[in-house]
C-alpha cells in the first residue's frame, strides 16, 4: 500500500499542486492602478502623436490665433461703437438744451411782440387822443369830442368819453355826465341809464371820463348816448351805435 502511494506521488498521476503569491491586497490595488495610468499615458501619447501627424493640432492653432484676431476685432468695434453712442448721446443733450433756449427764446419774443401790440395800441390810442384836443371850427364852449363803448363778455360795456372846451385859457367848468344805453330786453324796447345816475365832473380844458356798465341778462344794446349837463341845461349831446 504504502509503495503504490509513494509511486503516485512520484508519477504522472500525482494530485496538482497550486502556489499562489501571499501578496496583500492593498499591494495589488496599487500595482492595478500603475498599469492603467500607463495604458492610459500611452494611449494619450498615441493620441496626441496622431494628432500632430495629421496636422491636427496646426488647423487648431490657426484656428485659435484667427478667433483671437477676431475676438480683438469685436472688442475694437464694441468700444468704437460706445464712443459713437456716447457722441450721439452728447449731440442729442446739446440738441435739447439748443431747443429749450430756442423755446425760451421764442417765448420772450412773443411776451416782447405782445407787449409792442399793446404799447402800440395805447399809443394809438394816446395820438387819437390829441386829435380830438384839435378845436374845431364853429365849436364853442364845452363840447363831447369823443365816445366809445365796447362789449365785453357779452355782460359788460366798457364807455369813455372825452370832453373838451375849445377856448383859449377858459374858466373851471363843473357838470354832469348822463348816459344812457338803449336796445332790446327779451325782444322788447329796453333803455337804462348808470346806476349812480348822471356822474358829476370837473374840467378845464379838456377830461376823459371812463367806466364800466353792467348789462343785464338777455339784453342786447343797440346804442349809447352821452349828454352833458350844466345844471337842467344840456351843453353837449352825442350818439353812437353799437
Amino acid at each position: 500500500m504504502r509503495l503504490r502511494l509513494l509511486i503516485r506521488r512520484l508519477t504522472v498521476s500525482a494530485p496538482r499542486m497550486a502556489v499562489r503569491s501571499a501578496l496583500p491586497w492593498p499591494f495589488r490595488w496599487v500595482v492595478l492602478a500603475l498599469v492603467f495610468g500607463f495604458c492610459a499615458a500611452i494611449g494619450l501619447w498615441a493620441f496626441e502623436f496622431g494628432k500632430h501627424i495629421a496636422g491636427l493640432d496646426r488647423g487648431s492653432k490657426e484656428e485659435l490665433q484667427q478667433m483671437s484676431a477676431q475676438l480683438g476685432r469685436l472688442r475694437a468695434d464694441v468700444l468704437t461703437l460706445k464712443e459713437e453712442r456716447d457722441k450721439a448721446q452728447s449731440i442729442a443733450n446739446t440738441v435739447d438744451t439748443l431747443l429749450t433756449s430756442e423755446k425760451v427764446a421764442q417765448e420772450r419774443l412773443a411776451a416782447q411782440n405782445k407787449q409792442l401790440e399793446a404799447d402800440n395800441q395805447s399809443l394809438r390810442d394816446d395820438l387819437g387822443f390829441f386829435e380830438k384836443l384839435i378845436p374845431t371850427a364853429g365849436v364853442q364852449g364845452i363840447a363831447i369830442r369823443g365816445l366809445q363803448a365796447e362789449v365785453r363778455n357779452g355782460r359788460e360795456i366798457k364807455w369813455q368819453v372825452l370832453v373838451i372846451q375849445a377856448l383859449k385859457n377858459p374858466p373851471e367848468f363843473s357838470g354832469r355826465l348822463e348816459l344812457s344805453f338803449t336796445g332790446l330786453l327779451n325782444g322788447k324796447p329796453w333803455v337804462a341809464t348808470l346806476p349812480g345816475g348822471a356822474q358829476a365832473f370837473k374840467l378845464k380844458q379838456y377830461g376823459r371820463l371812463d367806466g364800466v356798465f353792467e348789462m343785464p341778462p338777455q339784453a342786447v344794446i343797440k346804442g349809447v348816448t352821452a349828454k352833458i349837463l350844466d345844471g337842467t341845461v344840456t351843453k353837449a349831446v352825442q350818439s353812437i351805435k353799437l
